[in-house]
């Protein structure tokens, strides 16, 4: 008992002793890991143009040879296609990917 907690004690240390972004790495890792109940809403100006529902998480762009990030987001949702945040018949989960430079979006987590 006592090995355990001397562990745990000298776990949290190591987070807690991690620069702000190493942190928020973990922490982001451990979200796509458990994943969310996401809703991504791609709008044309002001008007809402996609939903897609139940996402896990959304995932950056990266090059295959140099590792760079790329602009770009994509991820796997259901198309709500009637935007009622439910998934209907004729519903189904798709891959998608979004650009940075042509599209507003909102990702939230379902209320």
């Amino acid at each position: 008992m006592k090995k355990q907690i001397l562990m745990a004690c000298v776990l949290c240390m190591m987070i807690f002793s991690c620069s702000q972004e190493t942190q928020n790495k973990i922490g982001r890792s451990l979200q796509n890991w458990t994943g969310t109940n996401g809703i991504l809403d791609i709008y044309a100006g002001e008007k809402l143009i996609r939903r897609f529902i139940k996402i896990d998480k959304l995932s950056t762009g990266y090059g295959t040879d140099d590792k760079s990030v790329r602009p770009y987001r994509f991820g796997y949702g259901y198309l709500d296609m009637n935007f009622n945040s439910k998934i209907d018949p004729g519903e189904k989960k798709v891959y998608f990917e979004f650009s940075d430079y042509s599209t507003n979006y909102i990702f939230y987590e379902s209320p």
